[in-house]
């Protein structure tokens, strides 16, 4: 499925599909245990290794696509970010298993990733839908939808158990093609100032 798994690129930013040769630097920047409070495989980075050998796996296996996301100024590691539930016979996937390390939140590298992510699939393939679902106690990812401009779809309620027994709410947001100019145009806007 290497239509998913490509290589993405701007002047900020460039997203790799995860290889064996990401696991240490991953390691190291995902390292703050704050990142990982409201993730389902990764929880408070006690369990990395269980966290990068599924993403690798399901990589290496086309059914879904994890990006390490690299910072070109620095050549640092920023985050990640992952294509999941792809559905190609109704051409809609989600984008999740998101987070950044903490120097590169609340600057360009969330709408500079969010801007590769989402172009590839509505721009390039001309899908229809990329979803996206959040820990309803998330505030700051439920900010940075709104921000996007994400149309926010509704809660599943008691949606996910996570690791440490909390039972998750979900929120789901989306963007669909008919969206996809609006918040093209936002994207471009921020990343230009």
């Amino acid at each position: 499925m290497t239509t998913f798994a490509p290589v993405l690129e701007d002047s900020i930013l460039r997203l790799e599909p995860f290889a064996e040769a990401h696991r240490e630097p991953l390691r190291t920047a995902a390292a703050d245990p704050d990142l990982w409070r409201f993730h389902v495989l990764n929880q408070h980075a006690a369990t990395f290794d269980r966290y990068f050998d599924h993403q690798l796996g399901e990589t290496s296996a086309g059914r879904e696509c994890a990006f390490v996301i690299i910072d070109k100024a620095s050549g640092r590691i920023a985050g990640s970010s992952a294509y999941l539930a792809i559905v190609p016979a109704h051409k809609r996937l989600e984008i999740g298993s998101t987070w950044y390390a903490k120097p590169f939140q609340g600057g360009r590298t969330n709408p500079a990733a969010k801007r590769l992510l989402i172009g590839h699939v509505l721009g390039t393939l001309k899908w229809n839908r990329v979803e996206f679902k959040l820990d309803a106690r998330n505030a700051r990812s439920w900010a940075a939808m709104k921000k996007l401009g994400a149309v926010e779809e509704g809660m599943h309620r008691a949606h996910m158990i996570l690791p440490d027994g909390h039972i998750r709410d979900s929120v789901w947001f989306s963007v669909t093609q008919a969206d996809w100019p609006r918040v093209k145009a936002k994207l471009d806007t921020r990343l230009a100032q």
